[in-house]
């Protein structure tokens, strides 16, 4: 069936999605979920059943949405937010997502001499290692900054086993950081929030004022030109990733008084996080885990074992610390999934004080990763 290809049904679809993933979110039931993971788990459901196009017949659309629709919908969500908000929530966001970026690599090694996947990856192991430890510290960037730099990718099955594996984990862990907060808040008191107060957040025309048509096209021009002038810029400093200097013109914006009276952005912002977190569903393919048969299976265990470890260890640490379950949710989310999952955890808690935040940890994740990466190929 060609048209399942057509990207205009395609971005139908997940248009669709969002749609049923927000009113599902608005009912009883889908409000202890959040509109993020039904969305997520509706797209998955749709590519599982191949309805629209998955991850082993990936289609342009998606590409760019992860390319460009993820960091745009970053800037837009720091159009609306005062750098004040940093203040309290920094110090902890920061320490802690130092914390989870060592536990995602003690988590890597812990699996490694536990299961010894070297027995049936071979010397591609090691690399495939350091390629999880990027991706759980800072995102896909780091992923195949590894592959590249090892030619992994050349490794057609086993690269795209690895990917279809990561994306696996990567969801179920979505499905965890939202679970746990409840649980843990029952069996381990939780500490005060860390909050930021809330006239330090200038959100409160989003909330009561439409987007109008001024606001509206003033944001469309600025998204795609910060992020063309990012992209411009990272070729010229290319030891500075992209997404942080977007973010960064995305704050310094939101500091202006013009900027600051434009209406919607957070919406606009939020939407697109909800198109990402569609595709992040899309590529959830256990079809693909299953056909590797072998090599499939430890990966799979490896990599749940690795994730899981870093959960635990940022759970125990973070609990003595803080014991704010939301924001170490967050923080592992901004480990393992990225600032766009972050922040979509951070609306579904209603925890807009960390958004900022997250966006910050998130692209420090993308600074960290390929080092941490690449030191776990060197010591393994």
């Amino acid at each position: 069936m060609t048209f399942i290809n057509n990207p205009i049904y395609v971005l139908m679809i997940l248009c669709l999605v969002i749609v049923l993933g927000v009113y599902t979110a608005k009912t009883e039931f889908g409000g202890k979920f959040g509109a993020a993971l039904i969305i997520i788990l509706l797209a998955a459901l749709l590519a599982n059943l191949k309805l629209i196009p998955s991850a082993s017949n990936s289609i342009n659309l998606y590409s760019s949405i992860f390319k460009y629709v993820a960091p745009i919908s970053i800037f837009y969500l720091l159009l609306n937010v005062n750098l004040s908000s940093i203040k309290q929530a920094g110090f902890p966001m920061i320490g802690l997502f130092l914390i989870g970026s060592l536990a995602t690599t003690l988590g890597i090694l812990l699996s490694w001499f536990i299961l010894s996947p070297q027995n049936v990856l071979g010397e591609d192991g090691k690399i495939i290692a350091g390629m999880l430890t990027g991706t759980y510290t800072g995102g896909s960037l780091n992923f195949n900054a590894i592959a590249l730099e090892y030619n992994l990718q050349k490794k057609g099955i086993l690269y795209a086993g690895t990917i279809a594996v990561d994306n696996v984990i990567t969801t179920f862990w979505i499905i965890a950081t939202l679970v746990f907060p409840t649980f843990l808040n029952r069996i381990w008191k939780r500490k005060k929030d860390i909050k930021v107060k809330n006239k330090t957040l200038n959100t409160a025309h989003q909330e009561s004022e439409g987007i109008d048509l001024t606001s509206l096209v003033w944001l469309i021009f600025l998204g795609i030109a910060a992020f063309y002038l990012s992209d411009i810029l990272s070729h010229f400093i290319n030891q500075i990733p992209s997404i942080l200097i977007l973010s960064t013109i995305g704050i310094v914006l939101a500091q202006t008084k013009f900027v600051a009276k434009l209406k919607g952005s957070r919406h606009l912002g939020l939407y697109l996080v909800y198109l990402f977190c569609s595709v992040i569903g899309v590529y959830c393919e256990l079809n693909a885990v299953s056909t590797l048969k072998e090599i499939g299976i430890i990966l799979f265990q490896f990599t749940s074992l690795a994730v899981l470890l870093h959960g635990l260890i940022l759970i125990f640490i973070g609990g003595f610390l803080y014991r704010d379950w939301e924001m170490i949710a967050i923080i592992s989310q901004a480990n393992v999934g990225g600032a766009p999952t972050a922040i979509a955890l951070a609306e579904t808690f209603n925890r807009k004080e960390l958004i900022v935040p997250a966006i910050l940890v998130g692209s420090l994740g993308n600074a960290l990763g390929s080092y941490l990466g690449f030191f776990v190929v060197f010591v393994l």
